[in-house]
């Protein structure tokens, strides 16, 4: 149903539009840190929680609201629409950016690469830009959203430009951004049917042939694959992540990364309408790769934020997974499946951008406190941090998907999804899924092994360099920031039914079914009508603190006159030291063995005789050899030959010339 009083659209775009003017009013004073911290960014969080709540109250309600603004080229006006779809992304958008501008509001500190007021335009251009790219409603909008984001945000990439190796990680980063609009320009165009009408209605409408239908959906999945990090085009992500500020890592991989999300959902599902099922398959495969390959080089990581930055590959790849399972679906005819694998692929995108925005947030804090991203120089942070170990802690477990939090949700009902594929009329793919869940759950169980070793390695344990006697807990608007997050992570996790029901109307807008509750009870989920499984996270949290106060009961009141203090047994050794826990390397150690055909290593071996021994470990990915220095010394060779072209000669310019109108009027003769 469409709305004739777009209301709540109106909503949106003004607080788009003030996210806008605050920026701008960091540079009424682009040297303090008082503006931009205390009363900017804090006003910024608000305008975020203010979106989410607008989009909330449109997603329950359902609805469509459309607006066309008298805006852009002569007889180009921008359309802007809000529906189910753009409406739970804003949600995600709004709820995720307020925990982090609160965060940022603590977090920036005069002399750290741009001043104060231009990091505020820029993260607040960057946050308006994501906006308006979800309620763009034809292609020129879009894109033009599209191009202001990857240029707010490669300027927040390049916050530290004076160091080389972050204007290296901008340029990839601007390069491959530029490669994926570049697809999605091509996408656009076909879905056009050879009309001249950019809207996203006329584009609904175009009847395409299945050929040119399946050429639009592998573009749009270039295009936002490149932007999402799906593997192989992943290799910006690794590189950008750490070199920006932890607030912006959190935007870019929490956020921004959904933005390539909603982009497939909407092209895929919406667009082009009813979906082949074998357009599924790309998306499923790479994902399942995407999983595994993430995780891998997430665990043999020794800097924390890289090892986020892999870890938000192994999630984005969760994510495609669940959008080729739910296309899989679709287009074999099983409507219902499909919505419960749509399900599970939102319901995962909203779980990833709360746990890894608190994750990268965390990192933030521990790197102010102590400097510190090399996780071989950390340790014990717990006692000097409290604040942010125990928040940290949530997000840990909850993306290591153990319940109640809000990761295993999602995880489970990708697991269910997954369980019917013998319903498929395919046997190829019920030879597929099966092996493909198999993988899901591998790379679960390594994103628990990758977790703990993120948190042991910088929380607990002893300091691993006397510097950390120094490090001190998070200030109080960092504190907010990071409370809110992890709130979210417990409420997803908690309340899921509630969750599902407002997802509902999004299913029903590209499925045409919602998922039914096969329980009657408030606290069971049940997702999956006619098979005995469920889900009680209220009764799990129940029971588990039941044990734990009956735990410690039981042994206060038993133990109560015979406890006796004494220093723990160190097995024989004298003094331990903080060098003789476990490394960061050595947690990767055994990955490195198993799986070393996916690593490029080099090594640095101390000598025998060596006395001051040194051993250093670099660890590449095989993709950059064997795919993209190929293709740069492609590109510089075909640069060398355009350069002996263009040799300054205006003679030889107008010879150019004359044979490209020889060559036009020959073909204008011959047709």
């Amino acid at each position: 149903m469409i709305s004739q009083s777009p209301t709540l659209l109106v909503g949106c775009l003004a607080l788009l539009l003030g996210w806008t003017a605050i920026g701008l009013a960091g540079l009424l004073r682009p040297r303090s840190v008082r503006l931009a911290g205390r009363v900017l960014f804090p006003l910024g969080a608000l305008l975020g929680f203010a979106l989410a709540a607008v989009a909330g109250a449109s997603l329950l309600g359902g609805g469509f609201e459309r607006l066309v603004l008298p805006l852009g080229l002569p007889g180009l006006p921008m359309h802007l629409r809000l529906d189910p779809l753009s409406s739970v992304f804003l949600v995600l958008l709004g709820a995720s950016s307020g925990g982090i501008s609160l965060f940022a509001g603590g977090y920036f500190r005069a002399g750290e690469g741009a001043a104060p007021g231009l990091l505020c335009l820029q993260y607040h251009l960057f946050l308006a830009s994501m906006g308006w790219v979800l309620i763009a409603d034809d292609a020129y909008s879009f894109l033009v959203a599209w191009e202001a984001m990857a240029l707010s945000s490669y300027f927040l990439v390049t916050t530290q430009h004076r160091l080389a190796e972050i204007r290296r990680a901008g340029f990839v980063y601007l390069l491959m951004a530029h490669v994926g609009a570049l697809c999605l320009l091509l996408c656009f165009g076909v879905l056009q049917g050879g009309s001249w009408q950019f809207t996203f209605a006329a584009m609904r409408a175009a009847h395409l042939s299945a050929g040119w239908a399946s050429a639009a959906f592998l573009l749009a999945l270039i295009g936002f694959g490149a932007k999402a990090g799906l593997v192989p085009l992943h290799v910006w992500l690794p590189e950008a992540h750490p070199a920006a500020p932890s607030p912006v890592s959190a935007l870019m991989s929490g956020v921004m990364l959904k933005t390539a999300v909603y982009g497939l959902l909407r092209v895929g599902l919406d667009l082009l309408g009813h979906p082949l099922w074998w357009w599924g398959l790309v998306p499923l495969i790479l994902g399942l790769f995407t999983i595994f390959y993430g995780v891998l080089f997430a665990a043999v990581q020794t800097d924390m934020k890289r090892l986020l930055a892999y870890s938000s590959i192994e999630n984005i790849g969760v994510v495609f997974t669940g959008i080729g399972l739910t296309i899989v679906f679709a287009g074999s005819g099983l409507q219902a499946v499909a919505a419960l694998a749509l399900l599970a692929t939102l319901y995962h995108s909203l779980n990833h951008a709360l746990m890894k925005s608190l994750l990268f947030l965390g990192t933030g804090s521990v790197l102010h406190a102590t400097g510190e991203r090399n996780l071989g120089r950390l340790g014990g942070l717990i006692h000097r941090m409290p604040w942010v170990a125990w928040l940290t802690l949530i997000g840990t477990l909850a993306i290591a998907g153990l319940p109640p939090l809000n990761g295993f949700v999602s995880e489970w009902l990708l697991l269910q999804s997954f369980l019917f594929a013998d319903h498929v009329p395919h046997a190829f793919v019920n030879l597929l899924i099966p092996m493909g869940m198999a993988l899901v759950v591998l790379g679960a169980a390594l994103a628990g092994y990758v977790m703990v070793k993120f948190y042991g390695v910088i929380f607990l344990g002893q300091p691993r360099e006397p510097s950390l006697a120094h490090a001190h807990d998070c200030g109080w608007l960092e504190r907010i920031g990071l409370t809110w997050l992890a709130l979210g992570c417990l409420g997803l996790g908690l309340f899921p039914l509630q969750v599902i029901g407002a997802l509902g109307s999004v299913t029903t807008q590209l499925i045409g079914t919602r998922v039914a509750q096969a329980s009657a009870h408030w606290w069971l989920l049940a997702p999956v009508p006619g098979r005995p499984v469920s889900y009680g996270p209220l009764v799990f949290l129940t029971a588990t603190l039941a044990v734990v106060l009956m735990t410690v009961l039981i042994v206060r009141l038993a133990y109560r006159q015979r406890v006796r203090r004494a220093p723990a047994w160190d097995c024989g050794f004298g003094a331990l030291t903080a060098r003789m826990q476990d490394t960061a390397e050595g947690f990767g150690q055994p990955i490195r063995h198993l799986f070393q055909a996916f690593f490029e290593i080099e090594r640095e071996l101390p000598a025998p005789a060596d006395r001051a021994p040194r051993y250093r470990i670099a660890i590449r990915e095989r993709i950059w050899k064997m795919a993209y220095e190929p293709l740069a010394d492609a590109v510089e060779r075909l640069a060398d030959v355009a350069a002996r072209v263009q040799q300054g000669r205006i003679s030889v310019y107008l010879l150019y010339s004359f044979i490209t109108l020889l060559v036009l009027l020959a073909v204008a003769l011959m047709s």
